[in-house]
C-alpha cells in the first residue's frame, strides 16, 4: 500500500530554521506532483508549495516565497520543504501530499482534491 511520512517537525523560535521530510514508498511518486499543506488550529487546511516533474517547477503561497523551498531527493524518494525564517504564523501542522496524474509542466497544485495521497502529517510549532 502507498504511503507518505514527514518527519522533520518540531518546536523552533522566531528565525529558526526546520527542514520537513516526506519519504515516500515508491519512487513513482517522484514523477507527480507532490505538495506540502499545512493546518493550524481552528483553520481550514491550506496550501504551501508545490513541485511538479522538474525542479523547476515549483509554486509557493505568497507567505513561503523567499523563506520556504520545495524539492525532491529522487535517489532517496523523499519531498523535502525548507524552512527559513520561520515565524509564529508559520505553526501548524504539515502535511505531505501527491497526486496521481504526470503534467509536462502546470498542474493543479493547490487544489486539495487533485491529491490522492497524504500522509499523517507533522507537527511545527515556532515560537516568539
Amino acid at each position: 500500500q502507498e504511503h507518505l511520512t514527514e518527519s522533520g517537525g518540531g518546536t523552533v523560535q522566531t528565525g529558526d530554521s526546520l527542514r520537513l521530510s516526506c519519504l515516500t514508498s515508491s519512487r513513482t511518486f517522484m514523477r507527480y506532483p507532490m505538495a506540502w499543506f499545512r493546518q493550524a488550529p481552528g483553520k481550514q487546511r491550506e496550501f504551501v508549495a508545490a513541485t511538479g516533474f522538474t525542479p523547476d517547477n515549483t509554486y509557493y503561497t505568497d507567505s513561503a516565497k523567499g523563506r520556504f523551498t520545495i524539492s525532491r531527493n529522487n535517489d532517496k524518494s523523499t519531498l523535502i520543504l525548507q524552512m527559513n525564517s520561520l515565524r509564529p504564523e508559520d505553526t501548524a501542522k504539515y502535511f505531505c501530499a501527491a497526486q496521481s496524474t504526470f503534467y509536462h509542466s502546470s498542474f493543479p497544485y493547490a487544489d486539495e482534491s487533485s491529491y490522492h495521497f497524504w500522509g499523517q502529517g507533522i507537527q511545527v510549532t515556532v515560537s516568539s
